[in-house]
């Protein structure tokens, strides 16, 4: 198997059993069987097909920000789509590549003198992975803003899906049903003026600093949150910021944050996950339910 994956794909950078935790936001996550970083939609197109016909298990992820991979890694084929990262502009549209990350995008509309996209200036994922989940902050959400989507399907059809065949919902789109591949997204903007954009962007970024533990490793927002509450109020008047499990910690700055302070694995924040999860049902009889995507095997 090794030497055909790698033999058969001279070109496109892939690596055997890749400990994924280079790769992870939380700086966690086991090995892949193999790693491949395609730079266009066609090595993209290639490699799906390619694991479609020998059967081999495919995962895509964008640059890993809303992710745990637990340590025991992933079987198969893991795409890794950092280097899919174009992004241009016209009259009122941005068109990016699933990989880039949408921070890039905010400030490529910025440039462009496009507004709409400004919620979306602190958000550390991908184009991809924020369609995958319809990302959203400070009142705004992916799917407010886009056009349509291209995707690669679980046998390599190229489709253009409408906002509508999207059918998004909170921190959910059609993508994860039909285990689509996002590879770009059109963005339908409105012309602005570029210092009140900028302003606005500026304001929000100094807000998430100011309230959120950027400094340290983490996944970003764990849990949704549920009708009628806060998470991370709820997490605070439970009593579990700064608790601890291995090298994970509930986050004394946003409880709503786990963060890797001392070589955390991906079990440490499973075990984070649960407990956190246990505690709220006990103390106020609400079920917190991720927002961060696990994947992988158990070690």
């Amino acid at each position: 198997m090794t030497q055909d994956v790698l033999a058969t794909f001279p070109a496109i950078e892939i690596k055997k059993d890749e400990s994924l935790s280079h790769y992870t936001n939380t700086k966690t996550g086991g090995p892949a069987d193999y790693v491949a970083f395609p730079k266009s939609i066609s090595e993209t197109k290639t490699l799906i097909e390619y694991a479609d016909a020998q059967q081999m298990p495919l995962t895509v992820i964008g640059n890993a920000s809303n992710l745990i991979v637990k340590d025991g890694g992933i079987r198969g084929l893991t795409l890794i789509l950092t280097k899919m990262n174009q992004i241009h502009t016209s009259e009122t549209k941005v068109v990016a590549e699933a990989g880039a990350a949408l921070i890039d995008a905010t400030k490529a509309a910025c440039k462009a003198s496009l507004t709409g996209l400004e919620f979306a200036a602190g958000i550390p994922g991908s184009v991809g992975g924020a369609i995958f989940m319809n990302a959203g902050a400070y009142g705004g959400e992916i799917s407010e803003v886009v056009e349509e989507v291209t995707v690669l399907t679980a046998d390599g059809q190229l489709k253009t899906l409408s906002n509508e065949a999207l059918d998004f919902g909170y921190r959910h789109s059609t993508v994860q049903d039909y285990h689509d591949t996002v590879v770009s997204a059109t963005f339908n903007l409105k012309p602005g003026e570029q210092p009140k954009i900028q302003a606005r962007m500026d304001e929000l970024n100094f807000l998430r600093a100011s309230k959120q533990p950027l400094e340290w490793p983490s996944c970003g927002s764990v849990f949704k949150r549920p009708t009628g509450y806060f998470t991370g109020k709820l997490i605070h008047d439970a009593g579990l910021q700064g608790t601890r499990m291995g090298g994970a910690e509930v986050s004394k700055k946003h409880a709503g944050f786990i963060i890797n302070v001392d070589h955390a694995t991906a079990t440490d924040y499973m075990d984070m996950i649960h407990h956190i999860q246990t505690v709220v049902f006990e103390k106020f009889g609400v079920h917190l339910e991720t927002e961060v995507r696990i994947i992988g095997e158990d070690a």
